[in-house]
């Protein structure tokens, strides 16, 4: 997929308007003056950054399905997806990360973008304080297990987890069985015909109602 391809899935599929399309490319244009001074993303992902990255992060709004309500993205590095997705929606985004240059720079990238309902967590995830939310994501943020161990309090039965897994996916999600219980599913990424996705709802430990 080309990067013009990415800009024209964006536009055809999400109806992202000549506004919201000028944010991103704004975005885009602060992670590559960044990533100059600290590693955001792989140098050699930068001329593909539309397609390998705000893409890869904008599909998550397909398979959010119409759900809506606060997201709770972990693990945010560089704002992918917490930052395209404060940009592509109407919800309050919360971002979780605890390096300190990352922080600043999702700190300053919501207040160039003008991105009210986003917030930033300059911490980790074990000691986040926050009710629960309507869709938790993260992208390589944690293995399976681990994840659900961090983030399953601030998840009901009705959240929804969104999982970019890469190839993993089938393999995590069998790391969990018989740990956690839940309704599972692995979808095909819409970027990478190799990746996968894992949705999620009812997520508990086995054994407990």
């Amino acid at each position: 997929m080309t990067e013009d391809d990415a800009k024209g899935w964006l536009r055809e599929t999400l109806s992202v308007s000549r506004e919201t399309m000028d944010r991103l490319e704004a975005f885009a244009a602060l992670v590559t003056e960044e990533n100059d001074r600290q590693n955001l993303v792989s140098a050699a992902t930068i001329p593909q950054l539309w397609s390998r990255h705000i893409l890869d992060s904008a599909q998550l709004v397909v398979f959010a399905e119409g759900q809506r309500g606060a997201w709770l993205d972990l693990g945010s590095g560089p704002g992918f997806p917490g930052i395209v997705l404060a940009i592509l929606t109407q919800d309050p985004v919360h971002m979780v990360e605890e390096r300190k240059g990352r922080v600043a720079f999702l700190e300053r990238a919501c207040a160039e973008l003008g991105l009210a309902r986003a917030k930033v967590h300059g911490c980790k995830v074990e000691r986040l304080r926050l009710p629960p939310v309507e869709i938790i994501t993260a992208r390589a943020f944690a293995p399976l297990p681990k994840l659900f161990t961090l983030a399953h309090s601030f998840s009901t039965q009705k959240t929804l987890w969104l999982l970019p897994k890469g190839k993993s996916a089938h393999a995590e999600l069998a790391s969990v069985r018989g740990t956690w219980q839940g309704m599972f599913h692995v979808k095909q990424s819409i970027t990478d015909a190799e990746a996968a996705i894992i949705t999620a709802t009812g997520v508990r430990k086995a054994g407990k109602a």
